[in-house]
């Protein structure tokens, strides 16, 4: 009997740990044959010119790419040809939904790709922001980097017409938040869920955007130094939300100032720096809003949450999608765990077990985290 028991733990034991190799081969593309191929995803980061994941010419034409020790999971991409414009397409250059891979086995899959996304004209996007949404500045000053952002803001629709004082929440990726025209991949549609939103419960809010840095993006979004990305610069980026920008919007807007009040919120690397600023930062942000984070680039920030204190109450709105990248159930769960065990802290859960690594996800969430938030 203990035999058994023993074979049973080897075959548990090796099934948590199995490892398999993935063969993707595209067998036909429309258009631009000659070009590079990659393949962009959840597991790593949907960089879109990874070159460790670059496909390599054999045979007819094809081009293939072997992944190996790869985990058993659910595995997201798509093919790309090195820039974020450059995405597969449909036939008629309409964006194809995330392909999907399931992994419990070793696995060789052959596709086609049937268009490139520069390879139609740009439809010009539509302006949607509502008439709640300006732009404070279109280049202020971030000393702490050196560099100059978009801020964006968010004002209730009964902002000019009183004199009330108002929370803040403060959000990563401002160009997705409220304007289809900005955004690149979708809109989250902040400022009319919070129009509906705040007429029906009489809660309301000011929203502040902040642009990503584009090519700076992921590192101002990483505290800690990435070998494949470089030098972390979220440690200044935290700063600059606390110490510059927070203390101008108090001065310019009518907003509750202690951290109560004020909010933090962003997705996958935005996810990663605003737990961070919360983190870093206790008696400004209050509460944080953390959809999909990517605690898979920057596993240190579990050593610095377990580090984390504070006297004051401090909120968590936890957030993950059951299609995105195979580990991120898991990592929320451990750090849901670690910060469950300090006191006086809140926390939410959620999965989605039909969410993607998108904005179409995360703005489907973002009314049940706003209401949480306020309540």
């Amino acid at each position: 009997m203990k035999q058994l028991f023993l074979l049973l733990g080897l075959v548990i034991v090796f099934a948590a740990d199995a490892q398999f190799t993935v063969r993707l081969v595209v067998t036909d593309v429309a258009t631009r044959k000659q070009d590079d191929i990659y393949v962009a995803g959840n597991f790593n980061n949907w960089n879109p010119k990874d070159e460790n994941y670059k496909l390599k010419a054999f045979a007819g034409n094809r081009k293939s790419l072997v992944i190996k020790n790869l985990a058993a999971g659910t595995y997201a991409f798509k093919f790309s040809r090195g820039a974020g414009d450059r995405f597969e397409t449909t036939a008629d250059g309409r964006d194809i939904n995330d392909r999907i891979l399931e992994v419990n086995e070793d696995v060789s899959q052959e596709f086609t790709i049937a268009g490139w996304k520069d390879d139609y004209p740009v439809v010009p996007k539509k302006y949607t922001a509502s008439p709640q949404v300006r732009i404070m500045d279109t280049a202020f000053l971030m000393p702490q980097l050196n560099r100059k952002r978009r801020i964006w803001v968010y004002l209730p629709k009964g902002y000019a017409t009183s004199s009330k004082i108002y929370p803040v929440l403060y959000m990563q990726d401002g160009q997705n938040l409220f304007n289809e025209q900005t955004a690149a991949f979708g809109e989250w549609g902040v400022d009319e869920c919070l129009d509906s939103l705040q007429q029906k419960t009489g809660k309301e809010c000011i929203v502040v955007g902040i642009d990503n840095g584009g090519e700076n993006r992921l590192r101002e979004y990483n505290p800690y130094d990435h070998p494949q990305f470089g030098k972390g610069e979220g440690k200044a980026y935290a700063e600059f939300l606390a110490q510059t920008l927070k203390p101008y919007i108090d001065t310019k807007y009518r907003t509750k100032k202690g951290p109560e009040n004020t909010f933090v919120a962003g997705s996958s690397m935005g996810a990663l720096i605003s737990l961070y600023a919360m983190m870093q930062y206790p008696s400004v942000f209050g509460a944080s809003g953390i959809f999909s984070p990517s605690f898979s680039q920057a596993p240190d920030i579990y050593v610095d949450a377990e580090k984390f204190t504070t006297t004051a109450q401090s909120r968590f709105y936890l957030y993950a999608g059951g299609k995105e990248s195979p580990t991120l159930e898991a990592d929320l769960q451990k750090m849901s765990d670690i910060l469950q065990k300090k006191q006086r802290f809140v926390i939410r859960k959620v999965i989605s077990p039909l969410g993607q690594h998108n904005e179409t996800y995360w703005r489907q969430e973002f009314a049940a985290f706003y209401q949480w938030l306020m309540n």
